[in-house]
């Protein structure tokens, strides 16, 4: 009697897999809302960054422009890109992928998932010195923020080079996320090391766990996105750029009243007994040196090879800190040389804001663009996208 409970709870348990592996994805879209699109443009939800039928759907479309970053992405203010070209009615809705955390290795799996979608796609790339920290990317970082889904999707993907998507596999191998997935390290070690029927085998349980992450990724597309804090504000219309700079300006004087280094207070309030043990603590350090470089030049890779036309901007460091510090300004100007380079060399464009480091009020803290820097992507993307 207790072996037919036993037995019973299992037998349901695997009709259920069942259901859920075999059932047609496609049977799903037509259950996603008219206005989901509109909607993700702001969301910053991972689920939409992990999952791929979102991004999808955007790069199909004109009216998007993807602008991929970091956690600069939900620093709202009214000069926001968001914000901006929506108020001034833009023929174009910047669509944001980035959170706290995404750097090159994890924007280097999305750009090969989408690869076929990319030709001639106009996007906007936001480059942080900090990522390129001498052992480039941690666990810490990379755990969080990378796709199972775009991960598995990656040993079938025909859109990429051959090269670039074993070097690819062999980075992500480094990783203890990938690591300790059986399937999906053993999976790439039988493509990279040509073991034909090892790679046939485990293909069968790959492809099955592809099928049920692309439901999970369209479960999630079905669900309503938490609120954001995001700042709509009317007061940048129909401004000039001069206005606009003055305006945000003020903007972010009134906003630092009460910190060092002009930081949002409320941040400096929060960060002030941190900052204080930070002082003198980065002598020797650079951005010039960094694992990350190759992470990067794989990103240059994907998106050459795949015909997108990116505009990179290249983020500076707030100076007054940095000093305080004690970070040497040849450790951060060998970042921005060599950065340049790389870009220059892959025939790419970018906006240059190197030169701002000491620009009060074009960063919101330490790291993150806000105000002012704004502003001059908000011009310098209107120009590029002419």
């Amino acid at each position: 009697m207790e072996k037919k409970y036993l037995f019973g709870p299992i037998i349901l348990a695997l009709v259920l897999f069942a259901g859920i592996v075999f059932f047609p994805v496609s049977w799903m879209y037509n259950l996603v809302p008219e206005d989901r699109l509109k909607e993700s443009a702001i969301s910053l939800e991972p689920n939409m960054f992990q999952g791929t039928y979102l991004q999808s759907e955007m790069l199909k479309s004109s009216t998007y422009i993807p602008i991929y970053g970091s956690s600069e992405m939900s620093r709202w203010d009214p000069f926001h890109p968001s914000n901006y070209f929506e108020i001034n009615s833009a023929s174009f809705t910047p669509y944001l992928i980035g959170k706290g955390g995404m750097t090159s290795i994890i924007h280097d799996l999305n750009f090969a998932t989408h690869a076929v979608q990319l030709k001639n796609k106009q996007m906007v790339i936001i480059v942080s010195p900090q990522w390129f920290v001498k052992n480039g990317t941690d666990e810490q970082h990379f755990a969080p923020n990378y796709s199972s889904l775009q991960a598995y999707q990656l040993p079938f993907n025909k859109g990429v080079d051959e090269q670039v998507k074993r070097k690819l596999m062999k980075r992500l191998m480094v990783y203890d996320a990938v690591k300790s997935d059986a399937i999906l390290y053993q999976l790439y070690d039988a493509y990279l090391n040509d073991k034909k029927n090892k790679f046939t085998l485990l293909s069968v349980p790959a492809k099955a766990y592809i099928s049920a992450l692309k439901k999970k990724d369209l479960f999630f597309t079905l669900q309503k996105d938490k609120e954001t804090n995001r700042h709509q504000s009317d007061a940048v219309k129909d401004k000039t750029w001069e206005e606009l700079r003055a305006q945000a300006e003020k903007y972010g004087e009134n906003r630092t009243q009460y910190s060092q280094f002009h930081i949002q207070d409320n941040v400096y309030k929060k960060k002030k007994d941190q900052i204080k043990r930070n002082k003198g603590k980065n002598k020797g350090h650079s951005y010039g040196e960094s694992l990350e470089y190759d992470d990067f030049q794989l990103m240059l890779d994907i998106l050459k090879e795949s015909g997108a036309d990116p505009l990179f901007v290249i983020i500076p460091v707030n100076g007054e800190y940095y000093d305080y510090t004690g970070f040497p300004k040849k450790g951060r100007q060998d970042y921005y040389t060599r950065i340049k380079n790389l870009i220059n060399d892959n025939g790419f464009s970018y906006a240059d804001y190197s030169s701002h480091e000491y620009d009060h009020y074009f960063l919101r803290d330490t790291i993150h663009i806000g105000w002012k820097g704004w502003v001059y992507l908000d011009e310098d993307m209107q120009k590029f996208l002419k």
